[in-house]
């Protein structure tokens, strides 16, 4: 493998056993929203892809990041190289050889001379791969850019990347075209390209979900093998709480851009704390097909990123929301909306009653209902909580108050809940108040 220039090989003492550091890390994409609101001066909604995560991951750790399409993991994994732009917050980045170096406020030639520390695996072997370059072209190229080595010095050191993993005799895989190879050996490839420079850590974005089953577990063993021969440090991307079980040492469980719950891999499944990573769990595929398995799944869609839930983010989907998860005006007229779904001959009557909810789509803390006056509108709020007496979001309601012609009805203020330790873990959940 290339040795950096003024590479300094650390003795263990002076090795930090952190590799890299997040403190508060925000990424936020602003949308642009149509022609008449920017010619009108008014902002656009901003997503809040990654919103204050605050981890440490160890050199020589293989941290996943775990988390349903949205959840904000993948745009983690590029801040982490610098292909994502930092809103606030900060990466720092322990070099073994050169010290404390901040990812987040690099630019340019900084950026590119990061790249042989830190790489990336994406997920598409097929979009990842230039399809007019050769696989030697391909695998080599990293030391191309960086001028580490050129002709027959070049070639030597594609064959052994090729050689570690797997992809041999070299000779056979050295002139193909990425068109030539399966995706199994595709992503070899990609991984060959990765490990060239000799990196430290090594973002994995997904690198076996575009594969088939018979394949991903051989490509989880190589990337262990390789952790163990080269000394690397992984970030492991997935949805998939399986393969994050067999190859990871920590997890980290994300849901809007927020880290709810992060600890040992064994710890995370043997005692999950936080409802959302129960509901994964719950959701992770029974081989036997005469095994029942109980599935008490999250009801509803992810919200809105650009407008995430107040309080915590994951309560209008939770079996265990309580009082103070942070229940809102949305939350009600999703109530109101499910219980119209269920008395379809009820709704042209309370519709007149309630009036408009569309109001109601601006999150707040008090609901303004009621057009036929605050008897039936009372009326029939009673109707939809008799409907389900165990609905979480009446637990949330401090008060409701006569206000004209309809009602106030009003809910718990409550913050989005910080991490806080609970046994083995770190939780983001009301239900675990911080133990120190």
């Amino acid at each position: 493998m290339p040795t950096r220039p003024d590479a300094a090989a650390p003795t263990t003492g002076e090795r930090s056993a952190t590799v890299l550091d997040l403190d508060d890390l925000a990424v936020h994409f602003q949308l642009q929203g149509n022609a008449l609101s920017r010619l009108l001066g008014l902002k656009g909604r901003v997503v809040k892809a990654v919103d204050g995560v605050s981890l440490t991951l160890g050199r020589g750790e293989v941290l996943g990041v775990v988390g349903e399409s949205g959840s904000g993991k993948t745009t983690l994994g590029r801040a982490l190289l610098g292909l994502a732009p930092t809103t606030s917050g900060s990466i720092t980045y322990h070099s073994a050889d050169r010290g404390l170096r901040v990812v987040s406020d690099m630019r340019g030639a900084e950026l590119r001379e990061l790249r042989t520390d830190l790489q990336m695996v994406f997920q598409d072997p097929n979009a990842a791969l230039n399809p007019s370059m050769t696989i030697e072209e391909a695998v080599g190229h990293p030391l191309v850019i960086h001028g580490f080595a050129k002709g027959a010095e070049l070639k030597r050191q594609v064959e052994e990347a090729l050689e570690k993993v797997g992809l041999s005799p070299t000779e056979r895989f050295l002139p193909k075209f990425p068109s030539d190879l399966s995706g199994g050996q595709k992503q070899r490839a990609v991984i060959a390209r990765a490990i060239i420079l000799n990196p430290e850590v090594l973002v994995a974005d997904e690198p076996v979900s575009m594969l088939d089953m018979s394949v991903r577990a051989k490509i989880l063993q190589l990337m262990l093998d390789l952790k163990t021969d080269l000394g690397l440090t992984y970030v492991y991307i997935t949805h998939d709480l399986a393969t994050a079980k067999y190859f990871c040492d920590r997890i980290a469980i994300m849901y809007l851009g927020k880290v709810v719950e992060i600890g040992p891999t064994a710890e995370i499944f043997a005692n999950p704390r936080h409802p959302y990573t129960k509901a994964l769990l719950a959701a992770i595929p029974e081989p036997d097909p005469e095994k029942m398995v109980p599935r008490d799944l999250p009801r509803g869609e992810i919200p809105d990123a650009a407008e995430p839930p107040l309080g915590c983010s994951f309560h209008p989907r939770c079996p265990e929301a309580v009082r103070n998860c942070g229940w809102e005006s949305r939350d009600l007229r999703a109530l109101i909306e499910e219980h119209w779904t269920r008395s379809v001959a009820a709704y042209d009557e309370e519709q007149r009653v309630l009036g408009d909810l569309e109001h109601l789509d601006t999150p707040t803390t008090s609901a303004t209902l009621g057009a036929g006056g605050s008897s039936a509108v009372r009326a029939v709020l009673d109707r939809i909580r008799a409907e389900d007496t165990e609905e979480p979001l009446w637990s949330g309601v401090t008060s409701i108050e006569d206000a004209g012609p309809g009602v106030v009805v009003h809910f718990q203020p409550a913050d989005s809940p910080p991490l806080r330790r609970a046994g083995g873990v770190d939780v983001a959940c009301v239900l675990y108040p911080d133990e120190s």
